[in-house]
């Protein structure tokens, strides 16, 4: 993200550069979660080779970029170069050996965060349009079997992101739209953006809320910490993003759009949450147990109602079998699907995780592929 008086100040890396740091912290510079495999993927290859080779996949959560918006979002010259080489501007035959070798059928393209919704007027509107349209032209056409995308919207004029996200669909055949967490200081739940999500739950299509960097407010409040003789700011800017405060952020999006009476007002309208949940299921006896009673009789139904009525949840980049388990504990494995937040995380490590998950058969179908089928209109 571009640093503006609503973000994080310039993130001049100092004694440790974007590259190292990101290097010596093992993740995806502060874009994304790593991968954490245990128990399923740790499984002996014998085990993986053996057992459900022939599943398929669709990946619902996996970026791309271009030089144009690497130009717009990149932090400094570091984060220019460490983004042209994680794989996200590859959208051609190598992207797809990848897939190939995963055993990975169908790919959902995002633009990277936090795409152009921090671009005002009609320099954003005109920019989102591009985005689409390159992507629809291009790969999407190319290679029309493997490559689904959510719409990049203008999310500054909530209008025009309503008419561009019904573009897309209509015209180009996108499967929804992706957010980013704040835009400007605002959550998704706010009024403005009532003809956004009208025209979403119009044209039957999910809004995946994946999480962004916070405005400057709240990172001077929440993410900055100090230590004498150390320039703490690449940490900070980690612990503002992937390593903490994205999954809270989108987290508390999802509970303030349940909160606010959203899903009142438009209750066929269906969010899609990643990263295992944000830490929902965690967090959901307490949600639950605590918010009831105050919510009681000014929401249309229970708060956990909304979680399985309104929203679905993907694994991407939390390889982890406990955290899925957990996901289901609370949640239909109807409304689980698979993803890996590539380049972020490694496609094959992802696929092979869940071939040697402990479920069954026609549990381990509905994740890799047929709940996605369902939701986004698509067949494999």
């Amino acid at each position: 993200m571009k640093p503006t008086d609503k973000t994080q100040p310039s993130l001049a890396m100092g004694r440790r550069t974007f590259l190292s740091g990101a290097a010596a912290l093992g993740v995806g510079a502060g874009l994304a979660a790593p991968a954490i495999v245990t128990r399923a993927a740790a499984a002996e290859p014998s085990v993986i080779a053996s057992r459900d080779q022939d599943l398929k996949f669709i990946a619902t959560e996996e970026t791309y970029t271009t030089d144009e918006l690497i130009a717009l979002n990149a932090i400094n010259d570091e984060h220019v170069e460490y983004l042209e080489g994680t794989g996200l501007l590859e959208l051609g035959p190598d992207r797809i050996a990848k897939m190939d070798e995963a055993g990975m059928n169908v790919q959902i393209l995002s633009a990277h965060t936090p795409g152009v919704q921090d671009v005002p007027g009609q320099e954003g509107i005109d920019f989102a349009y591009r985005l689409n349209k390159m992507i629809a032209d291009g790969p999407m056409a190319t290679y029309s079997e493997r490559y689904q995308a959510y719409a990049t919207l203008p999310l500054q004029d909530p209008e025009a992101s309503a008419d561009e996200l019904e573009r897309a669909v209509r015209e180009d055949g996108f499967v929804g739209a992706m957010t980013n967490g704040f835009i400007g200081e605002k959550f998704l739940d706010h009024p403005d953006f009532d003809p956004l999500l009208a025209r979403a739950e119009a044209l039957g299509v999910p809004i995946y809320l994946h999480p962004g960097y916070p405005p400057k407010a709240v990172y001077d409040i929440y993410y900055r910490t100090t230590r004498p003789g150390d320039d703490q700011t690449f940490q900070n800017y980690i612990f503002s993003g992937s390593g903490y405060g994205w999954h809270q952020e989108a987290l508390t999006q999802c509970l303030r759009l349940i909160f606010t009476g959203t899903f009142d007002r438009f209750p066929k309208l269906q969010m899609v949450l990643g990263h295992m949940g944000e830490g929902l299921p965690f967090y959901y006896e307490r949600i639950v147990g605590d918010m009831s009673e105050s919510t009681e009789g000014s929401l249309n139904k229970p708060i956990g109602q909304y979680f399985s009525d309104n929203f679905w949840y993907t694994t991407s980049a939390f390889f982890q079998d406990e955290l899925l388990h957990l996901l289901l504990r609370y949640i239909s494995v109807d409304r689980v699907m698979f993803g890996t937040d590539y380049p972020f995380a490694d496609m094959k490590q992802g696929t092979d995780w869940f071939r040697a998950v402990d479920l069954p058969r026609e549990d381990k179908e509905k994740i890799a592929f047929r709940n996605a089928e369902k939701l986004f209109g698509i067949k494999v």
